[in-house]
């Protein structure tokens, strides 16, 4: 009875984070570069005095979908698609570095080349720094460049180039933030082999069709394990019955 309690006690629970995951997902499905979330259901047993017949469920995030998304095209000359495999470096306000698909880029009002979200690209020196009166275009292995507005456009002055990485993905580790970083917090190396398709921006890769579908079997795994409780809470109170009978 115990162990039928405990596994439909956390079953139900965790059946509820599985959905907020999935509602996470489908959130996202527009969302630029968005890499969604798996996640799976674990048995663990109850660790103590008294507990030898007691098991729980746990959910777990065994990590994420790496599939790429469909790219779409935006002739916009800021915008950047990672091709295949790899990932555009970024720096945090602590100065550490993560890792995004998103390739909508922009320029900050001190002139540095940014995330829509404000993060700082990493180039090969640290953040790359954009000049006024400048039209920036970023060439297939990351070089940014510009070509001035203000005087004959003949000169073209190279800026930097930003810093691509490609490391394993078992050695990536997704934030809240929907950032990755490599799970020993160091930064990783640059990847020459890494490319960019220049005016276009990578989709999420969320299945809607296939998200829909696991919010009814999580809710439907939630009613389920609900239906155990009543069930051990009805057979409890038929054997205190018939105790009270023997007695």
């Amino acid at each position: 009875m115990d162990k039928m309690i405990y596994i439909a006690m956390t079953g139900a629970k965790h059946a509820m984070y599985q959905q907020a995951a999935t509602a996470h997902n489908l959130a996202n499905a527009s969302t630029t570069g968005f890499r969604a979330e798996l996640n799976a259901f674990r048995a663990l047993p109850v660790y103590g005095d008294g507990m030898p017949t007691r098991v729980f469920v746990a959910d777990s995030t065994v990590g994420a979908d790496f599939t790429p998304g469909v790219l779409q095209d935006t002739g916009r000359d800021l915008d950047v698609a990672v091709e295949g495999k790899g990932w555009l470096a970024v720096q945090m306000p602590d100065g550490t570095e993560a890792y995004t698909r998103d390739g909508s880029l922009q320029m900050s009002p001190n002139g540095l080349l940014q995330t829509r979200h404000g993060l700082n690209i990493m180039g090969d020196a640290g953040p790359i720094a954009i000049p006024p009166n400048v039209v920036v275009s970023v060439g297939k292995d990351g070089t940014v460049s510009t070509v001035p507005t203000d005087q004959t456009p003949n000169t073209v002055a190279v800026l930097g180039r930003i810093k691509l990485v490609n490391p394993p993905e078992g050695d990536l580790v997704k934030s809240g933030d929907g950032l990755f970083r490599l799970k020993d917090g160091n930064p990783a190396p640059a990847d020459v082999n890494v490319k960019l398709t220049s005016g276009a921006l990578e989709g999420s890769n969320v299945n809607v069709v296939d998200s829909l579908v696991s919010m009814i079997d999580q809710a439907r795994a939630f009613e389920m394990n609900m239906r155990l409780l009543r069930t051990a809470d009805e057979d409890s109170q038929q054997a205190s019955r018939i105790m009270n009978l023997n007695g």
